[in-house]
């Protein structure tokens, strides 16, 4: 029943995003923000891909309403004033119309709450048994560390590249681009698991679906997985003011096929080497500090 008011819901707001002007194609394969961007950027994960057809089913339901109170009005200031009608009526109940207006907003409650819960389960937590990798997210003030604990700890801080050096020709953009990359396998199931050094951070990636505080001494879970036939570079930026260079931490994703990735993978284990040993130094204080306490 979902997956029909989705089609339904899908194609109605498709014209209606036409007859307004402003459908998602223009910013088809376009995973930055665009000029008068007026549309989410097109879904790469399964879970903006819900995200998005849920959204269409609200659009729907909320035009539908707003036309339907809008008519109502009409009609009854056409049909109602005090000229058409001088003598008004004394009806006071009207037990079919009172049953109606209870039982109908009831019925739409029920059909947006059924999907709305069924999207918030299904991008709550990746299954354990189809989990293939895990990344690690930190957020400092201000730039972001990521490990990756299936490649022997492997962790490098990513950080915002100046304005004077953004290189355009390399499809670098302004206050998005960072130093190091995040590297992740198109096809693959990603535990993204997320935790913050010091305040309040959000990462948050709009391609991908995920808007999620990283807290301090707490981790927070989302989890991606990216088509092979949508593989490339993804941007977001941090979401929750963190103090006065909030606007200086983006976040960039390159989504590679495996082959690619392992080859990346090879070489950001020798570029990153200290810093991996690093980890397993603090893991190492870590748990002997668990076992003195």
């Amino acid at each position: 029943m979902f997956d029909f008011f989705r089609l339904k819901a899908s194609t109605l707001s498709l014209g209606l995003c036409f007859w307004l002007g402003f459908s998602s194609n223009s910013v088809v394969a376009q995973n930055g923000p665009q000029p008068w961007q007026m549309n989410f950027r097109p879904a790469a994960t399964p879970v903006m891909e819900d995200i998005v057809s849920f959204h269409n089913l609200l659009l729907i339901i909320e035009v539908l309403i707003v036309l339907f109170v809008l008519g109502l009005m009409v009609y009854i200031v056409i049909k109602f004033n005090a000229k058409a009608n001088p003598v008004p009526t004394k009806t006071t109940h009207n037990s079919f119309l009172e049953v109606m207006w209870t039982v109908i907003p009831i019925v739409i409650l029920v059909v947006i709450a059924v999907p709305s819960m069924k999207l918030l389960y299904f991008m709550d937590k990746a299954p354990k048994d189809k989990v293939e990798m895990t990344l690690k997210v930190i957020g400092h003030q201000w730039y972001w560390s990521y490990e990756y604990p299936d490649a022997g700890n492997l962790a490098f801080d990513s950080n915002l590249i100046p304005d004077e050096e953004i290189d355009v020709s390399k499809g670098q953009i302004r206050l998005l681009e960072v130093d190091n990359r995040v590297a992740i396998p198109v096809d693959t199931t990603i535990r993204v698991i997320m935790t913050s050094d010091d305040v309040l951070h959000n990462w948050a990636i709009p391609a991908f679906g995920i808007k999620m505080d990283t807290v301090p001494g707490r981790i927070n879970e989302a989890w991606i997985r990216v088509p092979a036939e949508k593989a490339g570079v993804y941007r977001g930026q941090c979401s929750e003011l963190c103090g006065v260079n909030h606007g200086y931490m983006p976040i960039v994703i390159d989504a590679m096929p495996k082959q690619e990735f392992a080859k990346w993978l090879e070489r950001a284990k020798k570029e990153f080497a200290s810093n991996a040993r690093q980890v397993d130094l603090a893991q190492t204080k870590i748990t002997i500090d668990t076992m003195v306490d």
